[in-house]
């Protein structure tokens, strides 16, 4: 499994998972103004995905181009397994609960989920 990745380094990701490669001053241009960042700040959280093998790069020219080694479904698969084990016990029924309970399901996710359950059966 990968490394666990903030979730500063996870807004440099969604833009990678979004269009790649792309140089550094490419996220750049894509993450800062969205979250008023440096652009030694997005270099540095470039650097760390580096380190935990979550991005690789490779040199055009005198440049670097990022793209993403985990795919961001293959990330949010994971992810979502830790939730469900770590507040949940692993079961996926008391997290809809609890959601529920919540009045978080509008009226279209409560069918989407229906529509699911019934292509599931089938």
């Amino acid at each position: 499994m990968h490394e666990r990745i903030s979730d500063a380094e996870h807004a440099v990701m969604e833009v990678l998972w979004e269009e790649s490669p792309l140089t550094a001053a490419q996220v750049v241009e894509r993450v800062a103004p969205r979250r008023e960042w440096s652009a030694n700040t997005v270099k540095t959280l470039l650097g760390r995905l580096l380190s935990k093998n979550i991005i690789a790069h490779e040199a055009e020219g005198r440049r670097y181009l990022y793209r993403p080694q985990v795919a961001r479904e293959e990330y949010v698969a994971g992810e979502s397994r830790k939730l469900m084990d770590r507040l949940f016990g692993g079961r996926l029924t008391p997290l809809v609960a609890h959601l529920a309970e919540r009045d978080a399901l509008s009226d279209q996710d409560i069918a989407e989920i229906e529509a699911l359950l019934k292509d599931l059966k089938q």
